[in-house]
């Protein structure tokens, strides 16, 4: 009966859609694939949004924007929608590795990026995720995260030519564009803010904004901080408007209210926009917020997965080529649902950042340990079919150190003391640490923070040269290189951070700046020196010997099929506390084996472990980065300091 209503509900809007809507040729595939969809979005939106009067007038409104930008989406962006239908599974290949950037830090603008493609070529990058590049206000951006204007790119880093410039430019080269589309908040210098502050209901509407603390007061209840340092509470009080607005992150950075459903559709139209203008990958920021609920911590409900589910069927439609990665960083049980629960393929987001294998990685690098990371990696859920993780040791964000505390307890260590051993490792505080990093987001009332640093200097090579220490260099390096195997093997698209790829340490440039100096996350966004950079043809170089391992370590990633992430991925125990072992198998038929050393000394697996996970006899087992045998004593294989094998048959 209901499928009933909501063909009848189709039949009704297509027959109002406007002359010029209705009129369109070649809308056969728009059609088709509305018919195919259209009870899912309408189930969807109706749970939503079914109590309000204005529910057929704003479903209509809904499928009038899904049908204008298809009709703006250039036929050869179209052509490519087909194709991806076709191969759904496209990006779950192993040749795909990624790398995130600032565009003005990297090279200056979309111009200098553009110009800049062959370098990251060169190493294998052939996805780039170009970090927020919108219009925002110059000193309370967030990073480019405070958007003032959705369809308006930066003047200081190009225009909308120069996005789908770079578009082409990289189309051509067989290179994935990611961008971002910020859906939790507005900077309050949007036009939708400026008109709520003017009084406009319309927009206020488009806000959570009250005139007194009641309500403010009965969210904060149970709304956790999110920077508690340098804003703390989740309300502003605006004296233009009279009234407190939700902020659950900066007091310039205004929430969305997503239980209007005008706020969906102008936000799935700016998804749209950006789609239409040649990006492959759209990464959705802050999803986990995107429902607010009394009572709860406002993160994670039921209501923000259906939103996503939601734009995920209205994109099926219009743009089906593109995928959504969930800027989700959460619990790992949590996390796993942006890719759709109850489901066994996505229907949320294809793509999720995979934060937990963050946190533990840098738990084995401080602890030079792995049962904190085998432990946590057993606790991460299985991903979906048709879904894949991002893979990462550093990006523009913190360090948080947000383990589930039966993880940390059934690997030995007291939840509490054991997150302030590793905020004051990696932060350089222990007479064996040569980590220099530092505290970002401090809560004063519990003690807590993360941690802000380059992937160089938290490891201990801005401290190495500064020492004119090469034995602590050597061991600097090999740490990155490891840290770098495993993300580069783990399954799943592998996400370089800029400037990692040549040792950049930390940038402390930023204390210089009166609107950056309290956010100590910039001490790793930096720009980067292209003399140094250089140096990566310089033989015997830091920058060298890094670039030009990463390289080939791409290379052979590319190469190794069970690499692919059809879930071939099996987590192995060994009696040694040191070490990471995991086997991928590909359809049963090619397997390999990643075994990764954490500690500063050579360490020993029995050779009966690899017959065990289906290898042959040790001596027929070969490593494929480096193409030779590995180290066989007395039937042990030895695993070098900060070593790693890919071993293969």
């Amino acid at each position: 009966m209901y499928e009933q209503v909501s063909h009848a509900l189709l039949n009704e809007i297509l027959v109002a859609l406007k002359p010029d809507i209705i009129k369109q040729r070649n809308m056969r595939y728009f059609y088709t694939r509305l018919g195919a969809n259209f009870y899912s979005i309408h189930s969807l939106f109706h749970r939503l949004y079914g109590e309000r009067s204005d529910f057929n007038v704003q479903m209509r409104r809904l499928v009038e924007v899904m049908a204008k930008q298809y009709i703006a989406r250039p036929a050869h962006l179209k052509k490519l929608d087909q194709e991806r239908e076709q191969n759904h599974t496209w990006f779950l290949s192993q040749k795909w590795v990624g790398m995130a950037l600032y565009s003005d830090g990297f090279a200056g603008d979309l111009k200098g990026l553009k110009n800049r493609l062959h370098y990251l070529q060169d190493l294998g990058i052939n996805m780039v995720h170009v970090m927020p590049i919108l219009d925002c206000p110059p000193n309370e951006s967030d990073g480019g995260y405070a958007v003032r204007d959705f369809r308006k790119i930066d003047e200081r880093i190009g225009s909308l030519a120069d996005i789908k410039a770079l578009s082409s430019s990289m189309r051509k080269r067989d290179m994935l564009l990611t961008l971002d589309v910020v859906l939790n908040h507005t900077s309050d210098e949007h036009a939708w803010a400026k008109k709520a502050r003017q009084g406009d209901k319309t927009f206020q509407d488009f806000y959570y904004v009250y005139e007194n603390r009641e309500m403010p007061d009965i969210f904060e209840e149970t709304m956790p901080d999110i920077f508690p340092e340098n804003a703390p509470g989740s309300f502003t009080w605006n004296e233009e408007m009279q009234h407190w607005a939700m902020t659950s992150f900066n007091n310039y950075q205004w929430d969305l209210n997503y239980s209007n459903p005008a706020v969906f559709i102008e936000m799935l139209d700016i998804i749209f926009f950006w789609a239409n203008q040649g990006v492959d990958i759209l990464r959705l920021d802050a999803v986990a917020f995107l429902w607010k609920k009394i009572g709860t911590s406002c993160q994670n409900e039921r209501e923000a997965h259906l939103i996503l589910q939601l734009m995920k069927d209205c994109c099926q439609v219009t743009a089906p080529g593109v995928l959504f990665i969930a800027e989700a960083i959460v619990a790992p049980t949590e996390v796993t649902k942006y890719f759709g629960e109850d489901a066994i393929v996505a229907k949320e987001c294809e793509i999720a950042y995979n934060a937990t294998l963050m946190a533990l990685l840098w738990d084995a690098v401080a602890t030079k340990k792995s049962n904190l990371l085998n432990q946590g990696l057993k606790s991460l859920p299985q991903k979906l079919e048709r879904a894949t993780w991002l893979n990462y040791i550093r990006c523009h964000d913190d360090i948080g150190l947000g383990f589930d505390d039966k993880d940390i307890i059934k690997s030995g260590y007291d939840p509490i003391k054991h997150r302030r051993f590793l905020l004051n490792y990696l932060t350089g505080q222990f007479d064996d640490s040569m980590a220099r990093g530092k505290p970002f987001g401090q809560n004063k009332k519990t003690g807590d923070a993360r941690i802000a640093g380059s992937l160089a200097s938290l490891v201990g090579l801005e401290y190495a040269i500064e020492a004119d220490d090469d034995a602590a260099i050597d061991q600097s390096i090999q740490c990155i290189l490891l840290l770098h195997a495993v993300t580069l093997s783990f399954g799943g698209i592998p996400l370089l951070y800029y400037g990692d790829e040549i040792g950049t340490l930390n940038d402390y440039s930023y204390a210089d700046s009166e609107y950056k100096r309290s956010d100590s996350r910039w001490l790793h966004r930096p720009n980067i020196d292209w003399n140094k950079a250089d140096l990566r043809h310089q033989s015997g170089t830091v920058e060298y010997r890094l670039f030009t391992a990463l390289k080939k370590m791409i290379a052979i990633r590319k190469e190794i099929p069970a690499f692919a992430d059809y879930n071939g991925r099996e987590l192995i125990e060994v009696d040694n506390p040191h070490l990471l072992v995991f086997s991928h198998h590909q359809q049963f038929s090619f397997k390999v084996v990643v075994v990764a050393n954490f500690d500063s000394s050579e360490q020993q697996m029995d050779a009966d472990d690899l017959h065990r996970m289906g290898l042959p006899q040790i001596h027929a087992v070969k490593d494929a980065y480096t193409g030779e045998s590995p180290t066989i004593v007395n039937e042990q294989l030895i695993i070098p300091a900060y070593g790693f094998y890919w071993l293969i048959e």
